[in-house]
């Protein structure tokens, strides 16, 4: 058994990881990948050359080189797959069960911020979803699941973001900042219980590393649109609320972008 190191550069987001993860799909010398998104870098355990390996993983033009690669008398134990599976659902039905709250009381409080903070909760789910339920899959049911994914999510994003240049050329109301602030706690609250989760499972696997670092990003979107409904009460204006449902909007397109590319 081998062991290599690969430096990708441009991986920096759970997308990312799973790009490579479908790229390496099928190589059957390859016994586990052990992601490290925080320092850029992928651990892979193998049998024979890792030449195929650095070849899919250089195709994708993340600027990746080898760290090292060494013999690997000892594998350490896997981490308790049962347990990871359980507190990747426990986040999953907190991110999507918030985005149904928000996206509900987005519209009735006639903020944006929430909306697209919803959204953000939803792009979370699919990637959860796509970890949860493609597993065991095929490479076409992986692809196809991440491409329906991918289209409904920056659908969303585009109807969003068109939305927002509408309110900002015409006359609205504005948003219910109690409705923000108040929603926007409980989003957090709910974030914050699932990092507390994942942390806690101290797991270096790479999907629940990924899922950190998602649930991480949606606190500080939360924290946001607290302020930004802070920002439309102490203003009266409704421009806080657009500039924030501007700014998370973006986010969500660009990761619909990511997953399309697998």
């Amino acid at each position: 058994m081998n062991k290599t190191i690969f430096q990708i550069n441009k991986m920096d987001c759970p997308s990312e990881e799973q790009i490579i993860r479908m790229k390496l799909d099928g190589l059957t010398n390859i016994k586990s990948l052990d992601f490290d998104i925080a320092n850029r870098q992928l651990t892979v355990l193998h049998s024979d050359s890792y030449d195929q390996i650095f070849q899919r993983l250089d195709s994708l033009k993340f600027d990746t080189t080898i760290l090292s690669s060494v013999t690997a008398d000892d594998i350490a134990p896997a981490d308790d797959h049962q347990q990871q599976q359980k507190l990747l659902w426990i986040v999953f039905f907190i991110n999507f069960g918030f985005f149904l709250i928000e996206i509900v009381t987005g519209f009735i409080a006639n903020s944006m911020g929430l909306v697209a903070d919803s959204l953000d909760m939803l792009a979370d789910s699919i990637v959860y979803g796509l970890a949860l339920f493609a597993v065991g899959g095929t490479m076409t049911r992986k692809k196809n699941i991440a491409k329906a994914g991918g289209i409904f999510q920056m659908t969303l994003a585009i109807m969003g973001l068109a939305e927002v240049i509408r309110r900002f050329l015409g006359i609205d109301e504005i948003p219910a900042y109690q409705s923000m602030i108040i929603i926007s706690a409980f989003a957090l609250i709910g974030n914050s219980i699932s990092l507390y989760l994942l942390q806690k499972s101290k797991s270096k696997e790479a999907h629940m590393q990924a899922s950190m670092i998602f649930t991480s990003n949606d606190v500080i979107a939360n924290i946001g649109v607290i302020m930004a409904g802070g920002l439309v009460y102490l203003s009266n204006s409704k421009y806080p609320d657009l500039i924030i449902g501007t700014i998370v909007f973006i986010i969500v397109a660009k990761g619909a972008v990511k997953i399309l590319k697998l």
